[in-house]
């Protein structure tokens, strides 16, 4: 007859379990890199979502990033109550973490479609996430050392290591898939999806296959529901993502959407609505086709008075700038710097009749490149007139094209006597804005002119020109001008006078290293 103290001293299937633990950590190890992966991927979304919806300035992307930090460690400690029952938690935290990071991205967007801002989302969703995220190691650490009695700190020192190298290798990977796989070809809504899949996926290999002689039948049934169910609401949230992204995104605009793609950097939308059609880029208005010919040939018009024969663009991937420039009778060639590939394709296709087809003209040749990496090269010099067609700086990414470097580089690109007209936005609504924009080319030593018009989509808008002189340009038009449905001699004399309330500032120049810009920009508009 065997004692009790025998008995409780073998403990036969307890030894079985943990032995099969031990011989399934470099499976748990996987597990772990899959996590972190999905972990680093949900951070990533809420900072792609912050530049999206909010702008991504440094305030929002560091209270992103803080904050995550800040919650990963809140959930180590909230997860100490809970080590004893180490593997039935780890699966809990997975099935939770999934679905909120699957469903953060559509919860953030149709928030704000509806109400106008996702701050308050973002910020909790932040929270969330990183509770849940930071729960996992505590956790994954507990399961690491089961079945390894008697570990000295040398263990625990290997085990930890082995437990960090999983999880930095899956942050990699998943710091790769996001940008590269996940965004240009699900998108934000359905890769956060996609994601939360991959992260309930895991959890349910570590439930039936490496813990499940942790866990009681009536856990792993339950687990098993959850599982299912937390799969079937993610799987149809991809079978809706499409739908949801439609009507969400038509309650941004008061004209029906007729097409809207997600680029690799930007959101594109086209409406239209009794022959009116308009450009978003990330739901900023970029022309009407009403009233787009004011803003383009005030752009691009005095920029050829001097007749130049070799134009630069950098910019204006819709083409509208390059169709003026075209039409002027001197111009011999056309070099198109535009970084997003979709707006050189839409430019083609469905603008091809706004813009004349001016991608296809034989003088025209299209480069797809970053403007300032492109200006850095040896074909960016000898232009005769540089026409600077940018979104506006509200953005940090945006605000180094407003910069003393960015407008440094378009003057060493300028032939002797050349020209160069800048986009600056409004000195009505944005004057800090604008006037700083024109020091900024001034800071660069560029001669500046400032000059403005209305444009009824934009209000009042404004440009400058400039050169490499001691003088800034007169505001002329060519004597071989082409005709022009707004500007004329008149027009462009009256747009250099600016009113009492609206004076000229001389302000300090915006740079790489403080883009007062893009603070100027989120300052908020004056009425």
């Amino acid at each position: 007859m065997t004692s009790s103290a025998e008995r409780v001293a073998v403990p036969a299937p307890a030894r079985t379990g943990d032995d099969g633990a031990v011989r399934s950590r470099p499976l748990l190890l996987a597990a772990v890199a899959v996590c972190a992966a999905c972990g680093l991927v949900y951070e990533l979304v809420l900072l792609t979502l912050s530049a999206s919806l909010v702008g991504g300035g440094i305030t929002q992307t560091s209270l992103i990033v803080a904050g995550f930090v800040a919650a990963l460690g809140a959930g180590a400690l909230l997860v100490k109550p809970f080590l004893p029952h180490a593997a039935t938690t780890f699966v809990a935290v997975e099935i939770l973490l999934g679905v909120a990071g699957g469903l953060s991205a559509v919860t953030l967007y149709v928030s704000f479609s509806f109400y106008g801002t996702s701050t308050a989302v973002l910020l909790a969703a932040t929270a969330v996430l990183g509770v849940l995220v930071g729960a996992e190691v505590p956790l994954l650490m507990t399961l690491l050392q089961t079945g390894r009695d008697g570990i000295d700190a040398e263990g625990s020192g290997k085990v930890l290591a082995d437990l960090n190298a999983a999880d930095y290798a899956g942050a990699l990977l998943g710091g790769l898939v996001w940008p590269f796989v996940l965004l240009p070809l699900a998108g934000q809504v359905r890769g956060a999806a996609i994601t939360g899949l991959v992260n309930l996926v895991a959890a349910a290999v570590v439930c039936g296959l490496l813990l499940r002689r942790q866990m009681t039948p009536r856990a792993r049934r339950t687990a098993t529901g959850a599982l299912l169910a937390a799969a079937l609401l993610l799987g149809t949230l991809l079978v809706q993502a499409r739908d949801i992204e439609t009507t969400a995104r038509q309650r941004l605009y008061a004209d029906p959407v007729v097409a809207a793609e997600r680029s690799t950097y930007q959101e594109i939308v086209l409406t239209e609505r009794s022959g009116d059609l308009r450009l978003y880029l990330d739901g900023d208005l970029q022309f009407s086709s009403r009233d787009e010919h004011r803003y383009t040939e005030s752009l691009v018009h005095p920029v050829l008075a001097r007749d130049p024969g070799r134009v630069l663009v950098l910019g204006g991937g819709d083409g509208l700038a390059a169709r003026e420039v075209l039409r002027h009778p001197s111009v011999r060639e056309v070099v198109q710097v535009e970084l997003d590939p979709e707006i050189l394709r839409l430019a083609r296709t469905r603008l091809a009749g706004l813009n004349a087809g001016a991608f296809d003209d034989p003088r025209v040749r299209v480069v797809v490149d970053d403007a300032f990496r492109w200006l850095r090269s040896p074909a960016a010099t000898g232009f005769d007139a540089v026409v600077v067609d940018m979104p506006d700086p509200d953005t940090p990414v945006l605000g180094r094209l407003y910069s003393a470097e960015f407008y440094g580089l378009v003057s060493a690109a300028l032939a002797p006597g050349g020209l160069v007209t800048v986009q600056a936005g409004s000195p009505y609504s944005t004057p800090d804005a604008y006037w700083r924009t024109v020091s900024t080319l001034e800071a660069a030593g560029l001669a500046a002119t400032p000059y403005h018009v209305h444009v009824p989509s934009f209000g009042d808008w404004g440009f400058a020109l400039a050169q490499q002189a001691q003088q800034p340009p007169d505001l002329a038009l060519s004597p071989d001008a082409p005709p022009t449905r707004f500007l004329d001699a008149a027009v462009l004399s009256a747009a250099g006078v600016f009113p009492a309330d609206r004076p000229r500032q001389r302000l300090e120049p915006s740079t790489l290293d403080r883009p007062l810009v893009v603070e100027d920009m989120r300052s908020g508009y004056v009425g």
